[in-house]
């Protein structure tokens, strides 16, 4: 991680657009070159950011996934910023649209049964997305499927265990949008079902129907 003076940070944002804030600041710049900035703030005193920072996270897990064939971010460099008080991780963003963006235009046909494949690929590959939500996956310009906003995204180096893999399926149906359109018939999980070997159909329906 590299430690950014207030001066080197002002020339970088320089002509940014500021795509996400909140009340406490800046979350999301895209950069004059076309790339992105995103800032990480510790929330609390005592957390597990202290000794694995967000922004350091998010690195790891770009390079983590680009390792299994999964499209994400490019990681560029990571930043400690002392004078704002943040970290901030510099990458190339994932190009494309997300799922969700596609749900108020038109939906590419076999869109539920190609997720519900790249989901299971996710599942047996280790990859527990903790933020997973139609909004965090894009369909890139080549037709495939890619994750962004992966700072709590984590990767075990065993296919994944049937509880977490039905607690990841509840995290995707989180949003009433969301919900309705995954679950609008059965593509998505045939799909999955035919793609891995740990869950059945009667218990990915009843964890999905509580």
């Amino acid at each position: 991680m590299q430690t950014l003076d207030h001066t080197a940070y002002l020339t970088l944002r320089q002509g940014a657009d500021v795509l996400e804030a909140d009340g406490k600041g800046d979350k999301v710049l895209r950069l004059s070159d076309g790339t992105m900035l995103k800032l990480f703030r510790r929330k609390r005193l005592l957390t597990s950011a202290l000794w694995a920072p967000y922004a350091q996270r998010f690195a790891q897990n770009c390079r983590a996934l680009h390792e299994r064939d999964v499209e994400c971010p490019t990681a560029r460099r990571v930043y400690r910023i002392p004078s704002i008080e943040r970290d901030a991780v510099h990458y190339d963003p994932l190009p494309g649209r997300t799922l969700r963006q596609l749900l108020d235009s038109d939906t590419p046909e076999g869109l539920r049964a190609q997720l519900g494949v790249f989901v299971a690929r996710l599942h047996e590959a280790g990859v527990y997305f903790r933020s997973a939500h139609l909004g965090n996956v894009v369909l890139t310009p080549e037709n495939n499927l890619g994750l962004i906003d992966i700072a709590d995204l984590r990767i075990y180096r065993k296919p994944l265990g049937k509880r977490l893999r039905l607690r990841n399926f509840k995290h995707m149906l989180r949003y009433r949008q969301d919900r309705e359109w995954l679950l609008a018939n059965t593509e998505f999980l045939e799909h999955y079902l035919q793609h891995q070997h740990h869950c059945t159909e009667r218990e990915l329906t009843l964890a999905l129907s509580r």
